[in-house]
C-alpha cells in the first residue's frame, strides 16, 4: 500500500527526532569530558566531511541556487546555528528528558506559524490534540518548579530558533537538495564552534569521548537529512506532532543510561502526548479513507 505525503512525512519526523534524541545523549555523556564547544566542534567536522561525500555520491552538490534559496539556506543555517548552541548548552546542563520535554513545544509552534505565515489548514481536531499533546508537556516541565531555571529558558530559545528553522525549509524551491541543505547548517554549526573554541582550552580527548563523538556524528547525519525531509513531505500540522516521538525515546534514555528517572507526573505527561499523537495519525488514516486529496506542491 502507497504512503500518503503526511504519513511518510509522520515516519520521517519520527526517525528525525529518534536520531535527534540518540545524538543528544551522545553529547551530553560527553560533557563529563569535554567543554560544548570542542564537542560541537570535533562532532561537526566529522559531520560535515559525512555529508559533503553524501552530496557528491548523490550528485547534491549545487551552487546554482537563485539568490532567493541562498538567502533562504542562509537563514536556516543560522537558526540551526542558533538552535545547536542553545539547545546543547541546555542539555549539558539538565536532565536529557526535561530538555527534551521543553522542545515538545514545537508541534504546537510550528503548526501555529505555518498556520499563520504559510496558510497552511489547520483543523480544529489538530489544534485540540496538539494543545493537549502541550497540556501533556507542561505537566512534565512544570514551570516554576525545581527543576525550571535559566537553562530552561535556553531550551525554549532553542524552540523559536527551530521553529524558523522549519518554515524556511518550506519556501525552499523544489530544486535544492536535502542533503546540501543539511551540509550548509552543518557547516554553520561547525564555524560557529570552532570560532568559539579560540577562546577555550583543547582539552584532551580519550577513547570513550572519541567513541561518544562519532556516535554522536552518526544520528545527527541521520536526523538532519531525515528532519529536511520530514518538513517537505506532509502538511507541518500533521507531522509536526511526531515531535513528540523524541520525548519518549529521551525518558527511556534518561533512565537506562543516565539514571534519570521519571516521577508520577512525568509518566501523566508523557501518556498524553503519546496517545495525542496516536489520536493524530488516526485521523490522517481516517481523512485518507474518506477523501484523499492532494495537499499541493511536494518535493
Amino acid at each position: 500500500m502507497a504512503l500518503s505525503y503526511n504519513t511518510r512525512g509522520a515516519l520521517f519526523m519520527m526517525g528525525a527526532m529518534s536520531a535527534f534524541t540518540v545524538n543528544d545523549a551522545f553529547m551530553k555523556a560527553v560533557s563529563d569530558e569535554l567543554p560544548l564547544f570542542q564537542a560541537l566542534f570535533i562532532r561537526g567536522v566529522g559531520t560535515v566531511f559525512c555529508l559533503a561525500i553524501l552530496c557528491w555520491l548523490f550528485g547534491q552538490l549545487r551552487f546554482d541556487l537563485s539568490r532567493r534559496d541562498w538567502v533562504l539556506v542562509a537563514i536556516r543555517s543560522a537558526a540551526e546555528v542558533a538552535a545547536a548552541y542553545l539547545f546543547i548548552s541546555a542539555l549539558f546542563h539538565m536532565p536529557i528528558a526535561n530538555v527534551s520535554a521543553i522542545l515538545q513545544a514545537l508541534p504546537l509552534t510550528v503548526s501555529l506559524a505555518a498556520a499563520l505565515f504559510l496558510n497552511e489548514p489547520l483543523g480544529w481536531r489538530r489544534i485540540t490534540a496538539i494543545c493537549v499533546g502541550f497540556g501533556g508537556v507542561l505537566l512534565i516541565v512544570r514551570p516554576g518548579g525545581a527543576d525550571f531555571n535559566v537553562y530552561s529558558l535556553y531550551a525554549l530559545g532553542a524552540v523559536a530558533a527551530v521553529t524558523l528553522r522549519d518554515l524556511v525549509v518550506r519556501r525552499m524551491s523544489p530544486n535544492v537538495p536535502s542533503v546540501f541543505v543539511a551540509l550548509i547548517a552543518a557547516i554553520g554549526v561547525t564555524a560557529m564552534s570552532g570560532v568559539a573554541l579560540l577562546f577555550q582550552d583543547w582539552m584532551p580527548v580519550g577513547p570513550k569521548a572519541s567513541l561518544q563523538l562519532l556516535g554522536a556524528m552518526v544520528f545527527v547525519i541521520a536526523a538532519y537529512i531525515l528532519s529536511v525531509a520530514a518538513m517537505r513531505a506532509g502538511e507541518i500540522s500533521f507531522v509536526a506532532p511526531f515531535r513528540y516521538t523524541s520525548l519518549i525515546v529521551a525518558l527511556a534514555l534518561g533512565a537506562v543510561v543516565f539514571g534519570e528517572w521519571p516521577d508520577p507526573l512525568t509518566f501523566v505527561g508523557a501518556l498524553v502526548v503519546v496517545s495525542m499523537g496516536l489520536f493524530t495519525l488516526y485521523r490522517e488514516a481516517k481523512i485518507g479513507r474518506e477523501a484523499p486529496v492532494s495537499i499541493g506542491r511536494r518535493r
